[in-house]
């Protein structure tokens, strides 16, 4: 029995993308030889199969292989005739028939390339046709249909891109050249630096692939400290992308400018300012590489293939999100939501390979506590932050809870104007507490004394 092709593709008159002789021999080879579903595994599934007999088959495959039972002739036969299947694919005769095609698994990688090549020819013709539909279709906003597009063909390019592992003499001769570079003054960090002595000589600078949590509550200068960064990100030459879900573009504009400028938010908005002046000190911007996407709402995919599009065009080695809470997710509840944002933040870190710096609320039962200090169990909403997070670190102004002095190195001063900068987790580094100067009108963050990093 000859099953139905698997295609939702318009019949153009023309045979869709398909390699149905190499599909019979890739499933004859792993017929052949069960552990060669490992090889395999990460560039083909089910749906890749042009014909649906394959599909089938191949599904029966990978459900043996994640039970650990043995893959070869007999067990996908009986793994088919469980599910009433058998008789779709062929019967017995057609798997027979398929392992009679080769004598080896030898060059079974090389030939599930060729499978998920054509699978990827017809879903860029599928996703076409979906577009021009779409396209006729008044009810779609435009914006969401460009966004969905590019989503989704950037999902398609990340399933060409091979990551082969790593052999561990090769990972540690590349860590050993960097920390000789340190030592000779070559560079001064191993990560992208924050711009605060404190945390930059704690953590040697934001590292690729890490998410990095700043939390604190409301009004604490999250948005303040994360823009500040950024702003010494880009002043350093790296490429920076900004997500604001909560300030607009010109509110964060605003801010720059205020940084630079020495005016006041009160002042800008009432135009107690000289034009000229700030033409001349927001002179320095113009070099900078900083992006800044002020969506609301977005959602933790839409961001991933935003950020992917940034980096691809841009080269952003860096990108700041403001804040974690206002990201859209999946989940029943708000905390399997946060979770999935979480997460989500995280991988994209892993696969865009740069440092994801992500702010996030701290919940109400902080108040409740005598000190007020914040620890990891007040991260809002989710115990998941805190596991997907590589560094955590808690922003908090005693001068908020009415404590009127600190300590700094020793020596009792003022609370006014100073934020203690709490490093609660750091999986990579070194753990405390350092101060930082917060001028809040210039919403303005600094080393609270200015100190050459030894580096």
């Amino acid at each position: 029995m000859r099953p139905d092709k698997i295609t939702s593709i318009p019949d153009f008159g023309k045979v869709p993308p398909q390699a149905n002789d190499i599909e019979e021999v890739v499933l004859g080879a792993l017929l052949v030889d069960g552990d060669a579903i490992l090889v395999v595994t990460g560039i083909l599934k089910p749906e890749s199969f042009y014909r649906e007999a394959h599909n089938k088959i191949f599904n029966a495959i990978q459900e043996l292989s994640k039970k650990a039972l043995p893959v070869d002739l007999f067990t996908v036969t009986e793994e088919l005739r469980k599910f009433c299947l058998l008789d779709s694919v062929g019967g017995p005769l057609y798997l027979t028939q398929l392992t009679s095609k080769v004598v080896s698994a030898a060059n079974i990688e090389y030939h599930a390339r060729i499978i998920q090549q054509k699978y990827l020819q017809r879903e860029l013709i599928r996703l076409s046709v979906e577009i021009q539909n779409k396209a006729y279709d008044d009810s779609y906003d435009i914006k969401e249909l460009f966004d969905y597009m590019e989503s989704q063909l950037l999902e398609f390019h990340g399933m060409t891109e091979k990551k082969e592992a790593l052999k561990l003499s090769l990972i540690v001769d590349s860590v050993i050249t960097t920390i000789e570079k340190v030592q000779n003054k070559e560079i001064k960090l191993s990560g992208i630096p924050s711009g605060f002595t404190g945390i930059d000589r704690k953590t040697g600078g934001f590292k690729n692939g890490e998410l990095i949590i700043v939390a604190g509550r409301p009004s604490m200068g999250k948005t303040a400290i994360a823009l500040q960064m950024a702003l010494n990100d880009s002043e350093q030459g790296y490429p920076v992308a900004f997500f604001s879900l909560e300030m607009s573009n010109d509110q964060l504009g605003q801010r720059c400018i205020s940084n630079v400028s020495d005016k006041t938010n009160v002042q800008l908005t009432e135009g107690q300012c000289n034009i000229s002046d700030l033409l001349e000190k927001t002179e320095r911007f113009l070099p900078y590489k900083f992006f800044i996407d002020d969506t609301a709402g977005i959602s933790i995919y839409e961001l991933h293939a935003k950020a992917k599009r940034l980096v691809l065009k841009h080269g952003i080695k860096i990108i700041y999100v403001d804040y974690l809470q206002l990201v859209k997710g999946e989940g029943k509840s708000r905390e399997n939501e946060v979770s999935s944002v979480s997460r989500g933040l995280k991988l994209m870190a892993k696969d865009l390979n740069v440092p994801v710096v992500a702010m996030s609320q701290l919940n109400r039962e902080l108040e409740k506590t005598g000190s007020k200090r914040p620890q990891l169990s007040n991260l809002r909403e989710s115990g998941a932050i805190e596991q997907d997070a590589d560094l955590v670190w808690f922003i908090h102004r005693p001068a908020k809870y009415d404590e009127k002095t600190v300590y700094v190195d020793n020596t009792e001063v003022s609370s006014e104007g100073v934020a203690e900068i709490i490093i609660a987790k750091n999986r990579n580094g070194l753990t405390g507490s350092f101060f930082l100067k917060h001028n809040v009108s210039l919403t303005r963050f600094e080393d609270y004394e200015i100190e050459n990093p030894e580096f």
